[in-house]
């Protein structure tokens, strides 16, 4: 693997600081557009004249897209630095966007979504990579915590936002709401983002992108098959193309495929993905946390929803106005959570906050079967506090805890499992809920299964527990596996 000049870095605070609020911006925009679409497919199944098996695509497609492309983002940034990685994902983005507000037929819109998604994949692995790449480690705790803050926020405000923008007009305006604020962010990352990170000429390995592409893809759309696609409002399940358990099998193979390619493709300096990040230990811990905390946090977006609308009889609008106030919780402890942090370090932040997790997800499978919406609000609220506890450490404290180099592919790494054990935790729990509710289940039933499903969650949490123990602070700098690998142990 040969090396390119570097370009310019950053020599100021203002600099970085330029760097990380466009990228924050960008994010947020992105992020915003994740779960903007949810409340939208009814009207768009009526606009297309489509049913919902179809409809559903729109959010499967973007699932699948971003399992699919985020393995590559590690060597996206390593060809193209920052700037040009930017320019990449935000330019896909905008394009998607634009297509989007404008489709005159259904395939259009999914051919849209898909774009986007491919934008999307990048950008939060382009920030965190950045952030730790520029900000001393003294400081990436409250730089963390406040990013935090944008990237909670985000899917929380998506379906009220989009509730509201229904309420107003077309399906359109969520579309047109978004562009500008895009087009903006593009423009401004153009203009005045500097060149930062250091460039180098790594080769693609086909074969590692084939495998990549049917392992994670594979393995998102199976479970989220078996799962019926998260689908909420009483729709049913899209049909599956291919069979989901085949396609989960055809995905566990290709994965085991990918691994063994990656620790070969090491020795000659290119992995697509380096899975070195794994031996050193509190990487592994933060990751293994983390994956299981996205997997109890997607879960429950799908699992409040349902019980909300179907049991509770909210409508989609005031059911998504209720989640709003976990999502702004665990956004706005962020920079406090951060500032602890530098302070203190991981542990006295991720202990309590994994026994949170667990505890709230326990206390769901106990009320919710007679909870009304006020108990269910406190205990979302509880859960978002405790993963604010978890997520902006864990990150900080994995990532750092890795040399430089192995920056990028952590961050890959960390996107392409949460998503996968996204899709396994939604899977499951929604199999749980119906195999405990039955068909044609009543009102009760339902909030039976659900509290089924929040007790299987609730004895995953228990796991985090013990891994979140091996999660270690990293000393200031960390030059090289071996300096992590020891550092790991202290």
């Amino acid at each position: 693997m040969s090396s390119a000049a570097a370009p310019e870095q950053p020599t100021t605070p203002a600099e970085t600081t330029l760097v990380l609020r466009v990228l924050t911006v960008a994010t947020f925009v992105v992020i915003l557009n994740e779960t903007i679409m949810n409340n939208a497919i009814p009207r768009l199944m009526d606009h297309f004249s489509v049913p919902a098996t179809s409809a559903q695509w729109l959010t499967t497609s973007f699932m699948l897209t971003m399992a699919v492309v985020i393995p590559m983002t590690g060597w996206i940034m390593q060809r193209l630095a920052v700037r040009g990685t930017f320019a990449l994902a935000m330019g896909l983005f905008t394009l998607g966007t634009t297509i989007a507000a404008a489709a005159p037929t259904f395939g259009i819109l999914v051919a849209a979504r898909v774009v986007q998604a491919t934008g999307t994949a990048v950008m939060v692995p382009l920030l965190m990579t950045t952030l730790m790449t520029l900000v001393p480690v003294a400081d990436r705790g409250r730089t963390m915590g406040n990013l935090s803050l944008v990237i909670a926020v985000a899917p929380a405000m998506g379906p009220a936002v989009s509730g509201i923008l229904l309420r107003m007009g077309s399906w359109r305006l969520i579309f047109l709401t978004v562009l500008p604020i895009a087009a903006v962010a593009l423009w401004l990352g153009l203009r005045r983002l500097p060149d930062v990170g250091e460039r180098e000429d790594s080769h693609l390995d086909l074969p590692s992108v084939a495998l990549a592409t049917v392992g994670f893809g594979g393995l998102v759309y199976g479970l989220s098959a078996i799962g019926g696609g998260g689908a909420t409002d009483g729709a049913p399940a899209p049909d599956p193309v291919i069979d989901p358990l085949l396609a989960a099998g055809v995905a566990t193979v290709a994965l085991v495929g990918f691994v063994l390619r990656q620790r070969t493709l090491v020795r000659s300096g290119d992995p697509l993905m380096d899975l070195r990040t794994l031996r050193v230990r509190s990487f592994a811990g933060a990751f293994v946390t983390m994956c299981v905390g996205f997997a109890g946090l997607i879960s429950s977006l799908i699992l409040l929803p349902i019980h909300l609308q179907d049991v509770l009889g909210m409508t989609t609008l005031e059911a998504g106005l209720l989640l709003i106030p976990g999502g702004l919780a665990m956004g706005l402890l962020g920079p406090t959570i951060g500032r602890l942090y530098d302070r203190y370090g991981a542990r006295p932040l991720v202990v309590p906050g994994s026994i949170g997790f667990t505890l709230s997800l326990a206390l769901l499978a106990l009320l919710v079967p007679t909870a009304g919406q006020w108990t269910i609000l406190v205990l979302h609220v509880l859960l978002s506090l405790s993963l604010a506890l978890l997520f902006t450490p864990l990150f900080t404290a994995g990532l750092g805890a890795l040399p430089q180099d192995l920056y990028a592919h952590g961050s890959a790494l960390l996107g392409s499992s949460q998503q996968v054990f996204g899709a396994a935790g939604t899977a499951t729990s929604i199999a749980v809920m119906a195999l405990v509710a039955g068909s044609d289940a009543s009102t009760e039933q339902l909030a039976k299964g659900a509290s089924a499903a929040f007790a299987l969650l609730a004895a995953l949490g228990a796991v985090t527990i013990l891994t979140c123990l091996t999660v270690r602070t990293p000393p200031p700098e960390v030059e090289d596996l071996e300096d992590a690998a020891v550092a790991a142990t202290r």
